[in-house]
């Protein structure tokens, strides 16, 4: 079939290119009514749809902006992608979605591919790999918004949990309950910031409560290798963890696995907070306490800022930090 052009449509409603352009463009102020119903008549007798590139060429705009999330699965993702959307629909916005698999190179790919698309503008959930390529797509005016993860504290217009208070707010929480032994289960923090900003609200709490920080209660999880040594080995040491506070959903439900296995009951061998919720937890047997974040907000403020951008390039940068919940559930006990 044929590709339908704009001289198809004006031919069909019997006007000149120009007037169809207009229509195309909404500028039909001073266009009859007749007009308007025969140019919309032709479009959808034809079931034109206009090429927004070619568009673009013109009005400078494609109306269209990138996503590149690390993994589009995920819970969090998810629901940031609905908020995303529903500002960009709300304004007339199309989004695309690029899926980096947690993948320097294929993040790379997507930076590049969504720049020669033409979007005016991109989001991303970056792997921190690829600074430099950012920096060059900024340079040539392409506004950028960072939501998810800060990595070098460094990016000039982001979205994010408030980590350091969330993550205070719920060691504190385990340290009223009677906790003191509280197992902090984290990925690598040392290069990325808003990692180090968990850490360092959990540092917090027990600083105020004058409870030393202890490097056995650091349990490292890869998200290829999982835990670098047994949930299983800590319970059963000399001085083991009375909880765990997990920093991740996947590492929340991998260590549920290993206790479950083990017949560990919860709370009543050891209490567990997560940071992310977990779906469905209501059905669980025990429902997990968490750290819940507010991922669709963070999509939705992270639409609205880059479509600010792309309107006003001379606006001053932003960091954006969204209050995070802590949900009591079953599963943290009061112990004495």
């Amino acid at each position: 079939m044929p590709k339908i052009k704009i001289i198809d449509v004006a031919q069909c409603a019997g006007v000149s290119k120009s007037t169809v352009s207009q229509y195309l463009n909404g500028r039909f102020d001073y266009m009859s009514k007749k007009t308007k119903e025969k140019i919309k008549a032709a479009v959808d007798e034809l079931n034109y749809i206009p090429n927004p590139i070619a568009r673009s060429l013109k009005t400078d705009k494609t109306k269209t902006i990138g996503v590149i999330v690390r993994d589009i699965t995920g819970s969090y993702t998810g629901k940031a992608i609905r908020g995303i959307d529903d500002f960009c629909k709300q304004h007339e916005y199309n989004a695309i979605i690029y899926n980096s698999d947690f993948d320097p190179d294929v993040e790379a790919k997507a930076l590049y591919a969504l720049s020669q698309l033409r979007v005016d503008g991109i989001i991303i959930a970056s792997s921190g790999n690829n600074p430099t390529i950012i920096a060059e797509l900024e340079e040539k005016a392409l506004p950028i918004v960072h939501f998810q993860l800060e990595h070098d504290n460094q990016a000039k217009n982001i979205i994010l949990s408030d980590y350091k208070q969330a993550s205070f707010t719920a060691t504190k929480y385990l340290i009223e309950l009677g906790h003191k032994n509280i197992c902090f289960v984290t990925q690598d923090f040392t290069e990325v910031h808003s990692r180090n900003e968990r850490y360092q609200g959990y540092a917090d709490a027990l600083k105020m409560y004058n409870i030393p920080l202890n490097n056995d209660m650091l349990l490292y999880w890869d998200r290829t290798k999982g835990f670098h040594q047994s949930p299983l080995n800590l319970l059963s040491s000399t001085a083991p963890p009375t909880a765990f506070f997990t920093q991740h959903l996947a590492v929340t439900t991998q260590l549920l696995t290993v206790l479950n296995n083990a017949n560990v009951a919860i709370p009543e061998d050891v209490s567990i907070l997560g940071f992310d919720d977990v779906p469905m937890a209501e059905f669980f047997k025990v429902p997990i306490t968490v750290v819940k974040q507010e991922p669709y907000t963070i999509g939705n403020k992270a639409a609205e800022l880059l479509l600010s951008m792309i309107n006003n390039k001379q606006q001053a940068p932003q960091k954006i930090t969204i209050p995070c919940q802590l949900v009591e559930r079953l599963s943290c006990k009061k112990i004495h």
